[in-house]
């Protein structure tokens, strides 16, 4: 089957100082698979320098972007769209940060995502791995963070949300019905008309899972919420990484359409070329 119908939009930089390729290397191999078209979203800087050490720096941002067009001008058949995965972290300097952000460049897109649940702790972080320690601090950890996942739909600031269900990274995941946590934000972004990805980097973690879950899919569905597809990729080799089998899930589920940005204006796609 085809990608010809598919964007990946998800997709990082070396300047994260986690990621491998330059984005020529990313574009030329999007054309090779077929895809209609990708963006780039690599991690906005934060407000001060030093906040972590996966993020570009302030000062980095006109590589970033001259990064883009040179990957465009490599390869001009592919429309290569502009993003920015932004971190939703709460606090008026953080807030004046992200408004700040969207006017730094001409984007397609921003993505909005939840890895800061408390200062410094970044819940997909290796590092804290010892933090997930019983019941009771799984089934605390992903109330915060669904809380911050709802209040970053709310914002009205992202075109696109990120990897819903994170929490579940390394596989913990709480007791019981979790639709307790996927409610608020999907009504949330229902609300804000933010469309939600199927990230298939899940199935590259431990948790061997898409994110999100099938369930939280449906209720995406009923609620109307739009949908893309993405790697969330951080080499070359993950473009387009199982989206044979993303879509298939997605129509399975009973979407029909996908969500393509260009000067943050949406437009829907059949699923199916």
């Amino acid at each position: 089957m085809s990608l010809s119908s598919l964007a990946d939009y998800h997709i990082h930089t070396p300047l994260c100082r986690h990621a491998k390729g330059r984005p020529t290397e990313y574009a030329r191999i999007a054309k090779d698979l077929g895809l209609a078209e990708i963006g780039f979203s690599d991690h906005s800087p934060a407000a001060e320098d030093g906040f972590d050490d996966w993020r570009m720096r302030r000062a980095e941002m006109p590589i970033y972007l001259a990064e883009v067009e040179a990957a465009r001008e490599a390869v001009p058949e592919l429309p290569i769209r502009l993003g920015l995965e932004v971190d939703y972290l709460e606090g008026s300097s953080h807030e004046q940060w992200m408004d700040e952000l969207a006017t730094l460049a001409p984007f397609d897109y921003l993505i909005g995502s939840v890895h800061y649940i408390a200062p410094g702790w970044d819940i997909d972080n290796p590092m804290w791995i010892g933090r997930w320690s019983g019941e009771a601090e799984v089934e605390e950890i992903w109330d915060a963070y669904w809380g911050l996942y709802a209040r970053c739909a709310a914002s009205g600031r992202f075109d696109i949300l990120a990897h819903p269900d994170l929490p579940k990274k390394f596989g913990h995941r709480p007791v019981g019905d979790l639709r307790r946590f996927y409610e608020p934000a999907i009504a949330a972004a229902r609300e804000t008309g933010a469309a939600i990805e199927i990230n298939t980097a899940g199935w590259r973690k431990e948790c061997a899972e898409q994110y999100p879950t099938r369930e939280f899919l449906g209720l995406m569905l009923e609620a109307e919420i739009p949908l893309t597809i993405n790697s969330d990729a951080h080499q070359p080799s993950e473009v387009g990484a199982e989206f044979e089998r993303a879509r298939a899930l997605a129509l399975e589920v009973g979407f029909t359409h996908t969500a393509r940005f260009s000067g943050r204006e949406r437009t829907l796609v059949p699923l199916e070329a």
